[in-house]
């Protein structure tokens, strides 16, 4: 069992700055590849980049790249999402979730990100 609590959401203006982090709590979190999610109202969520369990490998959406950057600690157990050029259609419900094999077993309670024009 994985509980994850994401903070670092808020308000910022466009062309802003924002770091997203997620904390882990249970055992094997190297083994858990992450990712953080989005969903903007009206919309379906949305991958916006992962990371393998070693960190060696990452895949972002191509609305991102370039602007946000995943990385994870896994001595302190967290992920964290670097969000740099932001725009207003950033703006969304930001989820971190864990991956045993497949799917994504476990998510996070949400934390609000909202970027203005």
């Amino acid at each position: 069992q994985v509980q994850l609590v994401e903070s670092g959401g808020g308000l910022v203006q466009a062309g802003g700055s924002l770091r997203l982090s997620c904390a882990a709590s249970g055992r094997f979190f190297s083994s858990y590849t992450m990712a953080w999610f989005r969903q903007a109202p009206g919309r379906e969520r949305a991958l916006v980049a992962s990371i393998t369990g070693s960190g060696g490998s990452t895949i972002y959406a191509d609305s991102v790249k370039g602007r946000f950057t995943i990385s994870r600690d896994n001595a302190k157990n967290t992920v964290h999402l670097q969000m740099n050029s932001l725009k207003p259609e950033d703006t969304a419900l930001y989820y971190c979730a864990a991956s045993w094999l497949r799917d994504y077993d476990y998510w996070g309670q949400g934390n609000q990100v909202t970027v203005s024009s």
